[in-house]
């Protein structure tokens, strides 16, 4: 079983910075990318910063050059370094991990999302 564990939301001032947390836990499998989305009220789920399980890294226009995803494939934990915020940074951050199984299926799971809230 498979299981995405998230935290380090909280509210932010505009300007400040944050680091979001994400651990896959389990076994019996092999972690490929590594992802964080958010979703801020009203909008749809978007895709903020990837890291693919061949080490290249990939981030949305709104983010770049304020977010770094880092991640630590030993340990299958990604962070999210969050710098100058932004209010339209405000929402509810996923993080998203794709796993080989032992029957080379592929799965994808989700954690339970953390908040992440900007004030001007």
């Amino acid at each position: 079983q498979v299981q995405v564990l998230e935290s380090g939301g909280g509210l932010v001032q505009a300007g400040g910075s944050r680091r979001l947390s994400c651990k896959v836990v389990g076994s019996g499998f092999t972690v490929d990318n590594m992802a964080w989305y958010r979703q801020a009220p009203g909008n749809q789920r978007e895709s903020v910063a990837v890291s693919t399980g061949v080490g290249r890294t990939y981030y949305s226009d709104s983010v770049k050059g304020r977010f770094t995803i880092i991640r630590d494939s030993a340990k299958n934990t990604v962070d999210l370094q969050m710098a100058n915020f932004k209010p339209e940074d405000t929402g509810l951050y996923y993080c998203n991990v794709s796993v080989v199984g032992r029957r080379y299926d592929y799965r994808h799971y989700w954690g339970q999302g953390t908040q992440v809230t900007v004030s001007s």
